[in-house]
This record gives structure tokens, sequence and C-alpha cells, in this order.
């Protein structure tokens, strides 16, 4: 496929950097004290979740608005989108006082389609996954002649995403590796041609969910290639065709594929709130959980942090599992007769560890011999893995065999 001459050029980029200033706030780079003493590289965040639509997206859509005519807006425009370019388009049309519907996937969460709505355009929820929507959207397109604007698969929009490396450039001229997530690949190609453009020494590594790795299959087939199904908690990068327009300037421009799996995303998110005060999506985590795979002792790496929308229910969940998978917050399961000052037996001993109790659960009909044995199952919170250990040791002193089991809360 031959590459279009007349975008993603140096030119572009400079034209798009100015003209998305009008929608964007200033996300200077955050050094990160955490990632580089656990990482050894010297790692650096690209905030783009603290955007005023809360991603990155505002930039490409702005940038294709600003390139349509006036005959192109006046018929509407219309856009397929889990979240983030949902908004952004919205928000785009909004200043440009253009009509916007928004084809969204019903599993998107509430707080995206509700942002989307707040920008006044209208949200038709469909399909399971971004594809089955975005073809509903070009259904929608067809019938009553909306301009259609795609999130990824369109070289105006990955030029506008692609600021975000003229502005990485500009603060940290000598940086080694941009680490970047990719969904359809509008950002990784925007970001790594540019990039390119500016360094070609530079390494530019996409981030994909393992779930949802279409441009790691995509690459290594040397053609478009698309998914069976995808299963990721990323939800904006849960895309099971990368973008064809884009694909040969991927091939050219990116270096290599890291993915990772939704357990990484979910220690990531704990992170970036503990050590940054950062509330980052899972998809915009994609780059956080990636440099821990990066061989790359004392290189300068900026993390892309795509975007920070996720609803008060995901975060909990992922706060809640994030602090399980640290052994923060752990079950177990004990034997113990049926009879009084066992209880307190059992929780004196876990109080004597510093162990806080957060539930208790007794089954007396684990045994046909209450007298002999009932069940207690008891979640507590710990520090982290060692004293979760000083805790198991101390009720296996005592005689109670604990058993690890599943937490639920």
């Amino acid at each position: 496929m031959k590459m279009d001459e007349q975008m993603l050029t140096l030119e572009k980029f400079e034209e798009a950097s100015e003209i998305v200033k009008k929608v964007t706030l200033e996300t200077k780079l955050v050094y990160s004290d955490y990632l580089s003493v656990s990482s050894g590289c010297r790692v650096f965040l690209k905030p783009e979740n603290m955007q005023f639509t809360g991603a990155y997206k505002v930039r490409g859509a702005y940038y294709k608005m600003s390139t349509l005519t006036e005959e192109e807006r006046a018929k509407g425009l219309i856009t397929a989108s889990a979240g983030n370019h949902a908004q952004g388009v919205a928000y785009a049309a909004k200043c440009y006082g253009a009509k916007a519907t928004i084809v969204m996937p019903t599993t998107t969460p509430l707080m995206k389609v509700n942002r989307t709505k707040g920008y006044g355009a209208e949200v038709v929820l469909y399909g399971d996954v971004y594809d089955e929507a975005c073809a509903k959207a070009y259904e929608l397109a067809e019938e009553h002649g909306y301009t259609f604007i795609h999130p990824f698969d369109d070289l105006c929009v990955a030029t506008g995403q692609g600021t975000i490396a003229m502005e990485i450039f500009k603060e940290l001229p000598l940086v080694d590796y941009i680490l970047v997530p990719i969904g359809g690949g509008g950002l990784a190609t925007g970001v790594s041609t540019l990039a390119k453009l500016l360094n070609p020494k530079i390494r530019v590594i996409g981030v994909e969910p393992a779930g949802a790795n279409c441009m790691q299959e995509s690459l290594k087939a040397g053609r478009v290639v698309t998914l069976p199904h995808v299963s990721t908690i990323a939800d904006g990068t849960a895309v099971k065709t990368p973008g064809t327009k884009l694909f040969p300037y991927l091939q050219e421009n990116l270096d290599d594929i890291i993915t990772v799996t939704d357990d990484e995303l979910v220690v990531a998110f704990l992170d970036m709130v503990e050590n940054h005060k950062m509330v980052v999506e899972n998809s915009g985590l994609l780059t956080v959980a990636a440099v821990k795979h990066l061989d790359a002792k004392d290189k300068r790496v900026v993390a892309i942090l795509s975007g920070g929308n996720m609803d008060v229910i995901t975060m909990s969940s992922v706060v809640q599992q994030g602090l399980i998978f640290r052994d923060r917050i752990f079950t177990v399961s004990v034997l113990l007769p049926d009879k009084p000052g066992e209880l307190h037996r059992v929780s004196g001993i876990i109080a004597e560890a510093n162990g806080n109790v957060i539930k208790l659960e007794h089954n007396q009909f684990v045994s046909t011999n209450r007298n002999a044995a009932v069940e207690l199952r008891i979640t507590m919170e710990a520090f982290g893995t060692e004293h979760k250990k000083q805790i198991m040791d101390a009720l296996e002193r005592e005689g109670y065999s604990p058993k690890l089991v599943r937490t639920s809360i």
C-alpha cells in the first residue's frame, strides 16, 4: 500500500500542533521516581489523562474538523468510539457548531456516555465491541448523509494525535524511547512517524492488551489481521482490526510491540494512584505496565498516559483487585473447634501480628461433627507479601493450618 505523500509530513505535524493548541491543555512531562527506581530506566509520564476531555483524542478530532469544508460539517458528523474519541469529536463539533452523532458499544462505561452527551452529541449504543459499533456508524452515515470521522484509520486524525510527539521532543529532546498505547493505531502512527522524522534513532514501542493484540498479529503476518474476538479490561483499545491506511506507517516506524495482561493493568492502576495521585484508565495504563518489560537501563523513556476516563464502579473493582494482587488483602480458611473463645483466640493471633480483619465468615456445616471442626474464613489487610507470610506463620504456629482461599470483598 502506497503511503500518502501529502499527509504525516513534518509540515503537517507543525500545522496540527498550532491548531490543536486551541483545545488542548499543557500536559508537561512528569518524572516518575517510583517507576524509574523499579525499572532502572529514567521514566517520564506524558499525562494526556489530564486533558479537558480526559484523553488525547481531542487532538485528532479537532485537527480533522479543521480540515473539513463548511459543507461537510453542515451535513452533521458521525463516528464510532469506545469513549475517548467520542468525547473528542463531540467537543470539537461543539466548538465548530456542528451536529455530532456518536455510536458507542453497549459496554462503554456510563461516565464516558454521559460526558459525550454533555458536549451536545447524540449517542447511539450498539454492539458489544468497537468494531460492531463502527459498522453501525457507517450504516447511519450512509442513511443520513453524515460526514464520517474514523477514530483511528484516518491520516488527518493520526496527524493530530502525533502532536504529542512534538511536545515530548520540545521538553525532552534527548528522549530514547517512547511507549505508546495501541488500539487501532492512530496514536501510534502519529507519534512514531513524527518521532522518526525528528530523530531516526529513537525507539518507539507500541503497547497492546494481551487480549486484543491485533497490531502485533498484523505485523507478524505482514498484513492487516482481524482477531476472532477480543477480551480485555482496556476497553479503549479493545479493537479487532487495526487501521489499513495506518498499517504501512507502523510497519516502517514502530520498533516493537509489547503486550500486557489485565492483571498487570490492575497493579499499574494502583501504582499510579498511590505514587502519582493520578487516575488513569486501563488503556492509558498499558505503557506504565510495559515499562518493566523494557530492557533500557538508564535510558530516557516517555510513557504516554492516553486517558483517564474511568467510571467509579470500574475504579472500585480495579482498586480491590490491585490490593489482592499485591497481597494487601487476602483470605484464609482455618478449622477450629466450635466452642466459646476460639474466635477470640484466632483474632488475637492476627492482631498480635498487626493484621486487620475486615470480614469473617463462620461455616458450622463444613463437618458433620461440629465439635471437631467448623470453618472460619478470615479476610484481612496486610502491608504486603512479607507481612502476609508473617500472619500465616503465626496462625500455623498456633496449630490452625491456614489455607489461602479466593478473596471476595
